[in-house]
Order: structure tokens, then C-alpha cells, then sequence
């Protein structure tokens, strides 16, 4: 695996985060750290990682969170671009960690989801 580079949206606080990290370090692959919280992704960031995710921007919205709440966001009249200018803007609100490795990613919740993209 040493030849593999993950990049993880990692929030150090999160103990999911912790743990995917340190299972891709275990498993020799190279990591570059992205503190979403401190270095948001773009629009145009989140709309190729939920590509690769195959997912849409509302499948990793975090709606437990106080910010969530906060927003009163109609979630029926929001639209991809909507979501992701949200998300953009409140990055705490983003489901994490995601890992991303060359044109693949996951929501390593749990952790052990990260083992998808090492085969």
C-alpha cells in the first residue's frame, strides 16, 4: 500500500476520524490531512467527491447537528447546487471523515469503510 495516498477530510475531535485515519496509516498508506473545519471544500470540491461517492449532497449532511437545526433549512426545495453551497459554507455540517484515493471515496463511518478503497 505504500504506493497509495489517501486524502481524508479529517476532524482530529471526531474519534471516527481518529480512526480512519490510523487504519490507513496501519495499512501503509501515505495520508494528506484536509481539516475541512478550517479549509472547507468548494462547491466544485463537493461535487466531484459526492460523484465519487455516488451519493447526493443531502446523503452526508449531518442533521444532528445544533448548526443543522439553526439553519431551519427547507430540505425539500434545496437543490444539489443549494446543498453544496451550504455545505460549502458550514463544513460542520459535513458527514466525516470522507477518504478519498485517486478517483474513489467513502464515508469512513465506520472506519473499517476506508478498507473499500485499498483493494
Amino acid at each position: 500500500m505504500a504506493n497509495k495516498k489517501a486524502i481524508i477530510w479529517h476532524n482530529p475531535r471526531c474519534s471516527k476520524s481518529r480512526g480512519a485515519l490510523k487504519l490507513l496509516q496501519e495499512h501503509g498508506v501515505a495520508v494528506e490531512e484536509r481539516r475541512y473545519l478550517d479549509n472547507p471544500p468548494s462547491p466544485e470540491e463537493l461535487d466531484a467527491v459526492l460523484t465519487m461517492l455516488g451519493m447526493m449532497p443531502e446523503a452526508i449532511v449531518r442533521r444532528k447537528e445544533a448548526l443543522f437545526k439553526a439553519l431551519h433549512l427547507n430540505e425539500s426545495t434545496l437543490t444539489r447546487d443549494a446543498w453544496m453551497e451550504i455545505l460549502s459554507r458550514h463544513p460542520k455540517l459535513i458527514e466525516r471523515p470522507i477518504v478519498i484515493i485517486d478517483n474513489r471515496a467513502v464515508v469512513a463511518r465506520p472506519p473499517k469503510n476506508v478498507l473499500e478503497l485499498l483493494d
